[in-house]
């Protein structure tokens, strides 16, 4: 039986759940149309605007959540100041960033710009499910194609990735630079990187390679394990 108050009930899905909930599982949830917990969102959303609320409803990674409001992020931060820490280190988020602006790339792409082996660091976002495989380039020897996941849109809070900062906007992070602050998000070190590569024209982030995609085929799990040193790896 549908709830009797859909705003109320929705609310409550979306407080009890630490990811976004899709409108499809919510519908299905509460045995109402899409349509109806479409508008009901909508509404609920511009209550929580219109009382100034702490909290807000997003839409991250083709589903819905309920987020800490851009004002009220210091207070949070204080309180978990001490408790918190970056899960990933510098070079996991700088390969990230190369990986999300350039998709689909190759590890040998990857390297290339960051100069360095990065067989560890594809492992470790890999195994955070933060990066897959996607396939397989048609270019000369048939390389790993890799890009970001579904995960890597709700550890950043992204709708999709399109609101990844734009090269032209990099660009204009790296003129009007202000001084760095003590805490930031992950996001911003990922766009800091991302701007650093623009600047340094290592990044080639406007006329970067574009691969076509070739799935893959069985036993490609073996040779995945193989390029990266791990197993058990999501490969779609």
């Amino acid at each position: 039986m549908p709830p009797a108050r859909l705003q109320a009930a929705i609310e409550a899905l979306l407080f009890s759940s630490d990811q976004p909930l899709p409108l499809t599982l919510l519908s299905e949830a509460l045995e109402r149309e899409p349509e109806a917990i479409a508008a009901a969102l909508l509404e609920l959303g511009a209550a929580y605007a219109a009382r100034d609320a702490g909290v807000e409803l997003r839409e991250i990674a083709g589903g819905w959540m309920l987020v800490t409001t851009p004002a009220q992020s210091e207070w949070v931060g204080r309180m978990l100041r001490g408790k918190r820490r970056m899960r990933l280190s510098r070079a996991g988020l700088e390969t990230m960033a190369i990986i999300a602006y350039k998709q689909p790339v190759t590890k040998s792409e990857v390297e290339a710009i960051r100069g360095v082996d990065s067989s560890a660091v594809l492992a470790t976002l890999l195994e955070r499910n933060l990066v897959t495989i996607k396939g397989r380039s048609k270019v000369v020897g048939r390389p790993l194609l890799y890009g970001t996941t579904q995960e890597f849109l709700e550890y950043f809070g992204l709708r999709d990735l399109t609101e990844l900062p734009r090269p032209e906007e990099l660009r204009a992070l790296v003129a009007a630079r202000e001084p760095e602050q003590l805490e930031i998000s992950e996001l911003e070190v990922v766009s800091q990187v991302a701007s650093d590569l623009v600047a340094s024209e290592a990044g080639g982030f406007d006329d970067g390679p574009r691969h076509e995609i070739e799935p893959l085929e069985e036993g490609d799990a073996e040779v995945a394990e193989e390029a990266t040193g791990e197993s058990d790896r999501p490969l779609s």
